[in-house]
């Protein structure tokens, strides 16, 4: 599936970029799956890399809702979700962390195509029940330095982009980001970005963890110094980004919308009420402003069959709610 082009902002309906971005993860699915079928193989994924950057730059605080949804919610069709949520995230980090252009576009490529050695097993490991067979080990074993090779043979010719996608299982060399050579230093970041997305799915043998697990995780390193990649995603997304649950000290449980103007006051939409029953009409709310705070983030599985949402209609308002609130 090509891309199509983005609507300019102005122009686009809100409805509109919930379908952009299922059009652009089908898309994807296809790539992925099946690249030797495309020509131009390095054109279109850079295609793919505009078409992320339009609808990040449309409404950001959507996009990470929906991306948060689609890796929490989803097993089937991971591997490309998986690198979705994977670039969008890269393209975060690299704004945060303040990466020279032709580095963020390499990043993204390798965030892209990191797993594309391994789509179809990828797949099928999400929803398999039991450990990989002793072949498919082999091929998770092998498939950086596999996929480097097919991307080159595909005709990318990026060496960061390659490298990273070689190295992006192996131990990075240690020292801080800003220090190492340009290749390393997108390692590191493709590293702490691919184990926040794998942190945030859900597979058939373990349930998605919830934000605030994640992102404590991302910022620990072995030597027990704080890992500069992953403040940076907290810092440009929160530690409950758009798109994840959390409870409040109410007792009621919400949706988190969009980012506020401080990190601890996130656009929220209450879906249980303090006895766990399920709202009609869910309420929205701004965190700390006169309301009920966060207090723990917590996993969509505890969720499942007791919230029906419809995402447009929330983001809709959500995004009213917003620009009123700027006013």
């Amino acid at each position: 599936m090509e891309p199509t082009a983005v609507p300019h902002p102005q122009e686009a309906e809100y409805d509109d970029l919930l379908g952009l971005w299922a059009d652009l993860e089908a898309g994807l699915s296809t790539l992925l799956l099946r690249p030797r079928r495309v020509a131009e193989f390095p054109r279109k994924v850079r295609q793919y890399d505009r078409w992320i950057q339009d609808l990040l730059q449309h409404d950001m605080d959507t996009g990470l809702y929906l991306l948060v949804q689609l890796a929490s919610n989803r097993s089937l069709g991971y591997s490309s979700a998986h690198a979705l949520v994977c670039a969008v995230l890269c393209h975060v980090a690299a704004a945060e962390l303040a990466l020279p252009a032709h580095e963020r576009e390499s990043l993204v490529g390798a965030a892209l195509t990191m797993n594309l050695a391994m789509t179809a097993l990828q797949n099928q490991l999400a929803e398999q029940a039991g450990r990989p067979s002793a072949a498919q080990q082999v091929q998770i074993d092998t498939h950086g330095r596999v996929g480097s090779l097919l991307l080159r043979e595909l005709g990318v010719d990026d060496t960061a982009w390659l490298q990273a996608v070689a190295a992006h299982h192996e131990r990075t060399a240690p020292g801080p980001l800003q220090e190492l050579a340009p290749a390393q230093r997108l390692v590191r970041v493709l590293q702490v970005v691919d184990r926040y997305g794998a942190l945030l799915s859900p597979r058939r043998t373990r349930a998605a963890c919830s934000v605030v697990e994640t992102v404590r995780a991302l910022l620990s390193r072995d030597d027990g110094a704080r890992e500069p990649v992953g403040m940076a995603l907290v810092r440009a997304i929160g530690l409950c980004p758009p798109g994840s649950f959390v409870r409040l000290d109410s007792g009621e449980v919400a949706l988190v919308l969009r980012r506020g103007s401080r990190p601890s006051q996130p656009l929220l939409a209450i879906v249980l009420g303090r006895g766990g029953e399920r709202l009609r009409v869910p309420r929205l709310r701004r965190a700390a402003c006169g309301g009920p705070s966060i207090r723990s983030a917590i996993t969509p599985d505890l969720l499942r069959d007791r919230v029906r949402l419809n995402h447009q209609a929330l983001l809709r308002q959500a995004l009213q709610a917003d620009r009123e609130h700027r006013l």
